[in-house]
């Protein structure tokens, strides 16, 4: 009778969570209550002071909240479903989808804002600059504090012990492995910071020196840095969901190393992130004589340690030189 655990040294787990993944959920879901709170002042206050300016922050605030609690609840599916074996190259893109969806609400959100900021311009409309500066200033102070939360501070706690020869190579590496799902959750802090930021320079600008033009223009100029944003995190993500190649770099250094030191020719090459620190890799090869995978699993691994899903395909032919 076969022994279940005999071949254990051919099989691996398909887990592919990112560092601290835990630790990201724990504090996007703090911020995401964080960001509800101040909707509810921000809304409360407004109705209290008549000032739409405040309303209409909390209410957009609110697109700000929804996707924060997307963004914690991708953490929350991808942990649940890390051993469901219906995802094949296991769960870790919940995240990167999340990223996707959140982008896109912010660059609708972006497209609304530049809109009634246009409309202002040519209509403008009373503003209670005294209310609204205090409030927004509370509300940067509640974003610094949301932003400092979601800091990715994974270079802390990233393996630094690389030689100098591959130093640059790390860094790369590092800089593709980037949590989607914590960057769009930390945008959306930060384009709540820079619209707070730009708010209290504009309402400071007409409180003191009653430009009224000052709101609705900075209102322009950060819809326009918000939808940059978007447009970068979109980009990215959507890359991740349709299994692009992500690090080109990556893939032909790696070509190298099984054309150089191996001695084999590279007849095919897939190479794709699985979730935040996880590339999956699948390689078919062929040589005048039967290369050895295992070592070539062992070199491949050495030098890149997020090759967490690695097949490599032999085939042996006479003919076939590097």
């Amino acid at each position: 009778m076969n022994n279940p655990h005999e071949h254990t040294a051919w099989t691996h787990g398909h887990v592919f969570l990112g560092h601290g993944h835990e630790r990201a959920e724990a504090r996007t879901r703090l911020v995401a209550f964080l960001t509800a709170a101040f909707m509810v002042v921000e809304i409360v206050t407004g109705l209290l002071f008549g000032s739409m300016a405040l309303l209409a922050d909390g209410v957009h605030m609110a697109t700000h909240v929804g996707a924060l609690g997307l963004a914690a609840a991708a953490y929350w599916l991808a942990r649940r479903h890390a051993h469901n074996r219906r995802f094949s190259f296991g769960s870790g893109k919940f995240g990167d989808l999340a990223a996707f969806t959140s982008a896109i609400v912010l660059g609708l959100l972006s497209l609304g804002v530049a809109a009634e900021s246009v409309r202002r311009v040519f209509e403008p409309v009373a503003v209670h600059y005294g209310e609204a500066l205090y409030i927004a200033a509370i509300g940067l102070a509640v974003n610094i504090a949301s932003a400092a939360l979601l800091h990715d501070d994974h270079d802390h706690h990233h393996d630094h012990d690389h030689d100098h020869a591959h130093a640059h190579e790390h860094d790369h590496d590092h800089a593709r492995h980037r949590d989607h799902n914590l960057r769009a959750a930390y945008v959306h802090v930060l384009a709540d910071a820079a619209t707070s930021v730009l708010a209290i320079l504009a309402l400071g600008s007409g409180l003191l020196f009653n430009l009224r033009w000052a709101d609705p223009v900075v209102g322009i100029i950060g819809a326009a840095v918000i939808a940059s944003w978007a447009y970068g995190l979109i980009r990215d993500s959507a890359l991740v969901l349709l299994d692009a190649e992500d690090d080109p770099a990556m893939a032909h250094a790696i070509r190298g190393i099984i054309e150089g030191e191996v001695g084999a020719r590279v007849l095919d090459l897939h190479l794709w992130r699985l979730g935040p620190g996880h590339h999956g890799l699948i390689v078919s090869l062929a040589g005048s004589v039967k290369p050895d995978s295992d070592a070539i699993k062992r070199k491949l691994s050495e030098r890149y340690p997020s090759l967490s899903h690695l097949t490599v395909e032999i085939n042996v032919c006479p003919d076939c030189a590097p």
